[in-house]
C-alpha cells in the first residue's frame, strides 16, 4: 500500500506561523524565524515588517539584538475571524513566552 502524498498546504499561514514563533521566544533572530517556518530570512523579514507596520508587534533594541512584543489584544485580521483577539491565537495554539 502506497502511503498518501504530503499535503502541500497547512491551516496558518506564514504570518501565524512567524507570530507564533515570535510570542514563544519574544528575542528570537530571523534567520532562527526563517528556519522554523520553512522560509528565507528576506520572506521572515517582510513578514516581521508587515506585522510591525500593521501594530501586531512592537520592536524595541536591547544590546545589538531586537526583543519583540506581541501586541495581544487586536483581533485577527480575516473578516471571518475578527471577533477573534491574536491572544485568543496565541493561547489556544499554547505559545507562551519562554522564561
Amino acid at each position: 500500500m502506497n502511503a498518501a502524498p504530503e499535503p502541500t498546504w497547512t491551516f496558518l499561514t506564514n504570518h501565524a506561523h512567524a507570530l507564533l514563533a515570535i510570542a514563544a521566544e519574544p528575542e528570537i533572530r530571523i534567520r532562527d524565524i526563517a528556519s522554523q517556518v520553512g522560509i528565507t530570512e528576506r520572506a521572515a523579514h517582510r513578514i516581521v515588517s508587515d506585522l510591525v507596520e500593521v501594530g501586531y508587534l512592537t520592536v524595541s533594541k536591547v544590546g545589538r539584538r531586537n526583543e519583540y512584543s506581541v501586541v495581544r489584544d487586536l483581533p485577527l485580521r480575516h473578516p471571518a475571524e475578527r471577533h477573534h483577539l491574536i491572544g485568543e491565537l496565541l493561547k489556544v495554539l499554547a505559545h507562551e513566552p519562554k522564561k
